[in-house]
């Protein structure tokens, strides 16, 4: 176990970040080339391996942290590397793009800070890969069944993994033109660098994972004929339907849904282009949401040169400690500062949000084009706006970041498979993640098992990386109990499963 009093020994010292000015001249990662070791161990010996560790309930993985923090203080990564393995297929994405609720859910955070939980996964995960504790790891033999995953993002790479180490042979079918979903075309370079995700995908191609991108299920491939030629389908196309903001001057051009934004910026650091279509170079930015999608238009926007960046948010501001109402081990909304946001605050001294504040139309220049923004501040219980307070901002370009309602519905996958929507419009599915379909009973007998699942976002609706990655585990051991009639495989999860909340 670890030093029991190292808590005491040695205060809360998070892994500094690159300066501002530094990491705004390029679009490698903020913690890139900063020396991790020697303070990630001592911090890890701040762990006091608890007799029951919340920080276990925290993660939807279930990770086993006081563990591979004991090894972490020994600086025995190889050990590390396999209890971190154990719970978690990729922690090199829950490291670096995971909010760490692990870390609120520590049992120092009672009266002190907790320990950098979120530093010392990824510290892990990169020694597994420098150090070789990675090899490829191809099942011993196959069952002789097929499973087909649609949708290649954190989910979906997971469930795929999971079922071809167990021994199906495992085809993954991916739209877009590259592998990784919104891991590679909606996750900023600075925020995890992509040849992490490629040297995942590498890995599973080693062990017998089959890639095929281009293909959309449901028009390039109907999604019935998919179910026909596999024992299972797990569908893991994540939350991608954007919400929109229906007020007046929508239509004018220079407005963009963020996505759209950040997918046109990755391509220009994935080679596919010099420029993207739409850039902030020189412009007002206004970035209306307070979410993660916001702080990394945020970030994009500041690359890229923009004359100045705002965000709005229409939560009021939070508070720097926990509420009466969100009691630990919760995950609180407190004041938070991304590293965006620092990277802003250091251009303009203080904070880029504008927080209890509601867009109520975009003006024009008279071209077609949006040149100002006029809000106004909300009343924080209705979040209508209060009379009186309406003003304009600089806008130049505009970018939506107001989340997903779920999955894009009436579509070719959504017909074709008979797939319903519960009540909160996600794709609707049973206790063991089953999908509820509206199946005629023909269609339904001509499948080899009937086994569709649904995993992710899809089902689940917009959450965390790590959410996404033990959906994806939970999914892969519910096709595989389907296909083989019992299943070794873990599921940390179940669907109806939250987080900890009050």
């Amino acid at each position: 176990m670890n030093d029991p009093h190292g808590f005491l020994k040695f205060p809360r010292r998070p892994v500094p970040a690159r300066p501002v000015q530094e990491r705004l001249s390029d679009w490698n990662e903020v913690y890139a080339g900063q020396a991790r070791l020697p303070l990630v161990s001592e911090q890890a010996g701040r762990c006091m391996d608890c007799g029951i560790p919340f920080c276990h309930s925290g993660c939807p993985l279930g990770n086993l942290i006081p563990e591979w923090n004991t090894y972490a203080r020994r600086e025995d990564w190889q050990a590390a590397a396999e209890r971190l393995h154990a719970t978690n297929n990729f922690p090199e994405f829950t490291g670096r793009l995971c909010p760490a609720p692990c870390e609120d859910a520590c049992v120092l955070t009672i009266n002190a800070d907790p320990v950098t939980i979120k530093n010392v996964e990824q510290a892990i995960a990169d020694q597994i890969w420098e150090r070789g504790y990675a090899p490829p790891r191809p099942p011993e033999r196959l069952s002789g069944k097929t499973v087909a995953v649609v949708g290649s993002g954190p989910a979906g790479l997971a469930a795929a993994q999971q079922l071809t180490r167990i021994g199906h042979t495992v085809a993954v079918y991916e739209r877009a033109d590259r592998i990784g979903g919104l891991l590679r075309y909606g996750i900023p370079e600075f925020k995890m660098e992509k040849r992490h995700l490629d040297r995942r995908i590498e890995q599973m191609l080693a062990e017998g994972t089959k890639f095929r991108t281009g293909v959309e299920i449901g028009s390039d491939l109907d999604a019935a004929e998919l179910v026909e030629r596999h024992d299972a389908v797990v569908i893991a196309v994540g939350a991608r339907g954007q919400r929109e903001l229906p007020v007046p001057g929508r239509e004018l051009r220079g407005i963009h849904q963020a996505m759209d934004y950040l997918t046109l910026a990755n391509r220009v650091t994935q080679g596919d282009c010099d420029a993207p279509a739409v850039t902030a170079e020189g412009r007002h930015v206004v970035i209306i949401g307070g979410g993660d999608t916001g702080s990394d238009c945020m970030g994009t926007a500041l690359r890229q040169g923009a004359a100045s960046v705002v965000q709005l948010d229409i939560n009021p501001e939070p508070g720097d400690v926990r509420s009466d109402s969100e009691p630990w081990p919760v995950y609180p909304k407190i004041y938070r500062i991304s590293h965006a946001h620092e990277e802003a605050r250091g251009r303009r001294g203080a904070d880029p949000r504008v927080f209890a504040s509601a867009t109520l139309r975009f003006e024009g220049d008279g071209t077609g084009r949006v040149h100002e923004l006029r809000l106004a501040e909300v009343e924080p219980e209705t979040r209508r706006p209060l009379p009186g307070t309406e003003r304009g901002i600089p806008a130049d370009l505009v970018l939506l970041a107001l989340g997903f309602y779920g999955p894009e519905h009436d579509t070719g996958l959504m017909r074709q498979l008979g797939l319903t929507l519960d009540g909160r419009g996600n794709f609707a599915r049973n206790a063991g993640f089953g999908a509820e379909t509206a199946d005629p009973p023909e269609r339904a007998a001509r499948r080899r098992t009937g086994g569709i699942f649904i995993a992710g976002d899809a089902g689940r609706g917009q959450s965390l990386v790590v959410w996404a990655i033990a959906e994806g585990r939970s999914a892969a051991a519910a096709t595989d109990r389907c296909l083989s009639g019992s299943t070794v495989l873990p599921a940390p999860i179940a669907p109806q499963d939250r987080p900890l909340v009050a």
